[in-house]
């Protein structure tokens, strides 16, 4: 992309930059050198101390992103991880060969400034520079004069401008930072273990989904990224773990959306001893604590809507929501073809390739999930799409099984989690068959699992949450793509730099 400050006449800023940087090393400046700088004072803490500081000497660090130039006088904003100082340096209090350098200083250097904390005649802190040093020299222009990096396709690809460029995302990512953060304390002093999994694998399972594959050349063997975190968070319950946490990236050989990449985050966690009712009343408290902590709130605005997350959550039973919504059960639609007919009768689309399961699930998107939209779980969910939940023991062909939907879409699932080693290898067989039936996405065998199970797993809860998706209703983010700091894109076309 053209750098919309570049004019049509043949100016080109990287090579002006480039002779300022000749200019400079002519002076015996060399601005990629420095390897340090003691830096004593952050933005915020000098415009906060004031006070205290006026009339010291500070160390100062930070990119150029303002220079107001007045004659043989200008004032620099300096912007830092906390925020903006406004500096003022001076001819003739620099000298002669600081000033010259100085003069060739652009918008996206970085220097360290040393210098006396005062306020202007306009009340505003500032660093009367005493001295300077060019830490780096930027040979590149700022988008859009600094004021904004609109382009959204640019602003994923050259995360960084947008950081740098855009406040509100630099927010987005310390309230990401800070949830994380949280949830890690949170879990913690409720004695869950965190710990570590793999994320290579003989066998992609845990959910159903398409896995991306790789080769392990000295094994000479197949591998798969994780597509979820379940199997083994499982097996530390079998081994004598009460309760452990994991939260990590998973990946999936899927379709990009708003909703969806192919590398995102989720916490697992799993609790011996407990049901998917203990699951719902832990959601229900961290979110609640969370909230608080991040927003100060339980009722937020996400996309115009507003959202309250005062416990407890409406609870919907999906068959019988089903049901009210189309006039049949679930347990009527039998057979793939049955389901695509009832696809097709209720004007839905669906692949002609999906099996039957996967028309059903895709109907319960379409007619029930976007009218979740204040904090709702949608539980019991039929076995035939929950391989590794308990069975309801009042109607069996349910599940002990909930997802948490927000504002139309999915942020959490969580069962009962079945410890029945005969009846999980009997739905792994099951699987299996729809997988021969075309279902690439139906969940492995897992003999190590089953061997896992048959050595005893006491009764355990367990959940999963994506913290992407947590993070957008944080912040108000429309597109998973605004809370993953670098996420998957299309690439560009050969030679193309993405300016």
């Amino acid at each position: 992309m053209e750098n919309p400050s570049e004019s049509s006449n043949g100016y080109d800023p990287r090579e002006v930059r480039l002779g300022k940087l000749r200019r400079l090393r002519e002076l015996g400046v060399d601005p990629y050198r420095p390897t340090t700088y003691p830096v004593s004072h952050h933005s915020r803490e000098i415009q906060e101390a004031f006070e205290h500081l006026e009339g010291r000497t500070v160390q100062v660090a930070g990119r150029v992103m303002a220079i107001r130039h007045h004659g043989q006088a200008a004032f620099v904003d300096l912007h830092d991880q906390q925020g903006r100082i406004q500096c003022h340096f001076r001819a003739d209090q620099l000298g002669e060969r600081l000033w010259q350098i100085f003069e060739l200083v652009d918008l996206g250097d970085i220097l360290g400034v040393s210098g006396t904390v005062f306020k202007t005649r306009r009340g505003e802190v500032t660093v009367e520079a005493d001295s300077f040093e060019l830490l780096s020299k930027s040979l590149r222009e700022l988008p859009d004069k600094w004021h904004g990096l609109r382009d959204v396709d640019l602003r994923y690809r050259q995360r960084y401008l947008d950081l740098l460029v855009n406040p509100e995302v630099r927010e987005t990512f310390a309230v990401r930072s800070q949830t994380i953060r949280f949830i890690r304390d949170f879990l913690a002093a409720k004695g869950f273990m965190e710990v570590e999994t793999p994320v290579l694998l003989p066998l992609a399972g845990g959910t159903e989904a398409r896995p991306f594959r790789t080769h392990h050349n000295a094994l000479d063997m197949e591998l798969f990224l994780r597509v979820a975190l379940e199997l083994h968070l499982k097996r530390l319950i079998v081994g004598g773990f009460e309760k452990v946490f994991e939260i990590g990236r998973v990946f999936r050989n899927e379709g990009i959306s708003t909703r969806h990449n192919p590398e995102f985050t989720m916490l697992e966690l799993y609790q011996a001893y407990v049901d998917y009712e203990a699951m719902m009343r832990l959601i229900e408290d961290m979110l609640q604590a969370l909230l608080w902590e991040v927003k100060g709130s339980l009722v937020i605005e996400y996309q115009g809507q507003r959202l309250d997350f005062t416990p407890p959550y409406q609870r919907v039973d999906l068959e019988q929501r089903l049901y009210e919504k189309t006039g049949v059960h679930w347990q009527e639609i039998e057979t793939t073809a049955d389901a695509h007919r009832f696809a097709a009768r209720l004007g839905i689309t669906v692949d002609r390739g999906f099996y039957h399961h996967q028309v059903m699930d895709k109907i319960v998107s379409v007619l029930i999930e976007p009218e979740l939209i204040q904090p709702t779980f949608l539980w019991h969910h039929p076995v035939q799409i929950s391989p590794l939940a308990k069975r309801d023991p009042n109607r069996p062909h349910l599940s002990e099984r909930f997802e948490l939907f927000v504002a139309g879409r999915e942020l959490a699932n969580a069962f009962s989690e079945l410890n029945d080693p005969l009846d999980q290898r009997q739905r792994f067989i099951e699987q299996q068959h729809q997988r021969l039936a075309g279902n690439e996405e139906a969940h492995p065998f897992d003999e190590d699992f089953l061997v896992a199970l048959e050595h005893a797993m006491p009764p355990t809860g367990g959940l999963g949450l994506g913290i992407d998706r947590l993070v957008m209703l944080l912040t108000d983010s429309p597109s998973i793509r605004d809370v993953i700091l670098f996420p998957t894109l299309r690439p560009l076309p050969s030679g193309h730099d993405g300016e």
